[in-house]
């Protein structure tokens, strides 16, 4: 049974992987549930029951389950929200489905094309409202930015590009992040900073043209990372360099260029360049999705950029306390969603969009491969 409420009813909200240590769980989704009016977070599953136990005790949540399978099947949850680990995703969310329940899993959907598609067909055969967390177009700054392009701000748009750092897959090995560089668990650049951008892009200036072809280059140029807490060497089979050419489908010609770690002279730079103007947005790195970014802009007779501040009306209110945190743009994204479930609109991404993104992100890795 597809997921329906009236603006009244509350979401109750099962989010698997909320661990009493540390995780993103903790750091962005709750904190959003917890300022915003219509959720109630009722349950947590964890790698354990003891360790599900610990977290519901930390964060006063009246339900604590081993299993994810236990925490779908239970009449408490409404909606079943999967922040764990890529690879463990099809299994989770598989079980969420066959319980009937809504489903909001973190991008990357699957570790690869194939397994999104699994999922995918599988909720659109059961009738069940699914969600993806690609919380870039959710954010106030790109949503202003779409409005602007929509308003003819730059008048026809010529072409775009970006530049940035992944922030991750520089010259160390962040705690936690070994797999980030493993390819087979499908988190790494290419999907995540890479991949939510693009999908950001995407929502200010339309998709890629399906009959064009993209032109990609990928690369892996530090062969060697090490841990700095262990001292362990890894060889990181998955690239430090995306570089991704193509033409969308109005017409514009879009570049981007992603390098792994940081850098002394720009970590984000997006330019939009049109007949009557330009946009140009930067930032602190490159996950679009959690960043801190400004905007600037000049057209007709200007001669300078000066900065074009969000107006207040993109922002949230009841998130006011997470502004300038990772957690607003997930809030933002969960304050959509309530209002699509309320409404029947389908604004923040579900799993067919997740399909789509994928493939998007296949059609990269190909080009690269084909040169």
């Amino acid at each position: 049974m597809s997921l329906s409420l009236t603006q009244q009813s509350p979401v109750r909200v099962g989010i698997v992987g909320l661990s009493a240590k540390r995780g993103w769980a903790a750091t962005a989704h709750l904190p959003a549930l917890r300022r915003l009016k219509g959720f109630e977070v009722r349950a947590l599953s964890a790698s354990s029951a003891d360790s599900a136990r610990a977290a519901a005790e930390k964060y006063g949540i009246a339900h604590s389950f081993g299993t994810a399978a236990e925490l779908a099947a239970s009449d408490e949850v409404d909606l079943v929200v999967v922040t764990v680990k890529v690879p463990d995703h099809r299994e989770i969310i598989e079980s969420a489905l066959a319980a009937g329940k809504a489903v909001l899993s973190e991008w990357p959907l699957g570790v690869d094309l194939a397994e999104a598609e699994g999922l995918a067909a599988l909720a659109a055969e059961r009738g069940l409202r699914t969600f993806t967390g690609l919380q870039a177009r959710s954010a106030p700054l790109v949503r202003h930015l779409r409005d602007l392009i929509a308003d003819g701000y730059v008048g026809e748009v010529l072409s775009t590009s970006i530049v940035a750092s992944g922030r991750g897959w520089g010259a160390e090995v962040p705690e936690g992040s070994a797999y980030l560089l493993d390819r087979s668990t499908g988190a790494n650049m290419l999907t995540i900073p890479f991949g939510h951008t693009l999908d950001g892009l995407i929502s200010v200036l339309g998709d890629f043209d399906d009959t064009a072809r993209v032109g990609a280059v990928t690369a892996t140029r530090r062969r060697e990372l090490k841990d700095p807490r262990t001292g362990d060497i890894h060889r990181p089979d998955v690239p430090d360099q995306v570089v991704l050419g193509g033409v969308l489908a109005s017409g514009a010609v879009a570049s981007v260029h992603y390098r792994g770690g940081t850098s002394r002279g720009t970590d984000f730079l997006w330019e939009i360049n049109g007949t009557e103007g330009d946009l140009v947005v930067t930032g602190d790195h490159g996950h679009l999705q959690m960043g801190e970014y400004t905007i600037s802009g000049a057209r007709g007779s200007d001669t300078e950029l000066s900065e074009l501040p969000v107006p207040e009306r993109y922002f949230e209110p009841e998130l006011a306390e997470l502004r300038g945190t990772p957690a607003y743009n997930v809030g933002a994204a969960y304050a959509q969603l309530r209002r699509d479930l309320a409404d029947g609109t389908s604004v923040v991404p579900d799993f067919a969009h997740a399909v789509r993104h994928h493939r998007l992100l296949d059609r990269v890795e190909r080009a690269a491969e084909n040169g």
